[in-house]
């Protein structure tokens, strides 16, 4: 990755494109400045848990901004390839300097997805070296076979989309029969998983009682999805009946060896 120079940025288009569900939205600097929610130049969704405004890109300084002007939901922002993540919080702005940027959001029950592309990106992607990010592991964080294949059960419905910019989080009743856990294993290692990534300084996975049980595993949901830490590829795991704490010992139940 590195920064586009004036010489090689010469005589490209300034133009940023949104895809959501399918359909492509392009805008260019003279435009005005538009709006996702529900309401707004693009209409996600009639979902009364989503702001009517919710987010805004605009263009300023050279560059183009994704702005949160909503008063209570965040959004997760990546570069698309799980190495870089943001939280941004309502109020906070960020610059869109990559090709490709995903944003992820839940209102409610539901999360949803969209892609930002800029013609002409502030970095590009060298694509030299390997992606350090494996599939259970991100900035250190190890997590045990168990702990990895809840977050495939929590991610299922986004992960078996087709299309679809949207869909429901499992319920964690719903995940732990999928998985055939009781209810309160699932709860004890949902536990244990948002501990973990929350020590490692993962926002969003702690906080008052108030809608915590839903918030959590939405943001659970959208940091697994952002940092790639599941992928369609895990799917056919949710399918092997087998005893995932198998080798993990004490440390699948406890997170203790974070």
């Amino acid at each position: 990755m590195h920064a586009v120079t004036a010489e090689a940025d010469s005589g490209r288009s300034d133009r940023v494109t949104v895809q959501f569900a399918g359909e492509y939205f392009h805008f260019f600097p003279s435009d005005e400045t538009f709006t996702l929610g529900r309401e707004g130049t693009i209409a996600i969704d009639d979902n009364p848990f989503l702001h009517r405004h919710f987010l805004r890109i605009s263009r300023a300084e050279g560059l183009w901004w994704l702005v949160n002007v909503g008063t209570r939901l965040t959004a997760t922002v990546t570069d698309g390839a799980g190495r870089v993540q943001a939280w941004l919080s309502p109020g906070a702005r960020l610059p869109v300097v990559f090709k490709s940027t995903e944003v992820i959001f839940t209102a409610g029950p539901t999360t949803y997805e969209f892609t930002v592309f800029v013609d002409a990106p502030a970095f590009a992607d060298l694509g030299s070296g390997e992606d350090e990010v494996g599939a259970t592991t991100l900035g250190g964080v190890k997590l045990t076979a168990s702990q990895h294949l809840l977050l495939v059960a929590l991610a299922e419905p986004m992960l078996r989309r087709e299309g679809a910019a949207m869909s429901e989080i499992s319920s964690s009743a719903k995940a732990a029969e999928r998985l055939g856990w009781t209810v309160t294993r699932f709860n004890r290692k949902l536990d244990n998983v948002c501990e973990k990534l929350d020590r490692a300084g993962v926002p969003g996975l702690r906080g008052g009682r108030s809608g915590y049980a839903i918030n959590r595993r939405a943001r659970l949901v959208e940091h697994a999805l952002a940092a790639r830490l599941v992928t369609r590829v895990d799917l056919p795991l949710l399918d092997q009946h087998f005893d995932t704490d198998g080798g993990d010992g004490a440390d699948a139940e406890t997170g203790a060896s974070s």
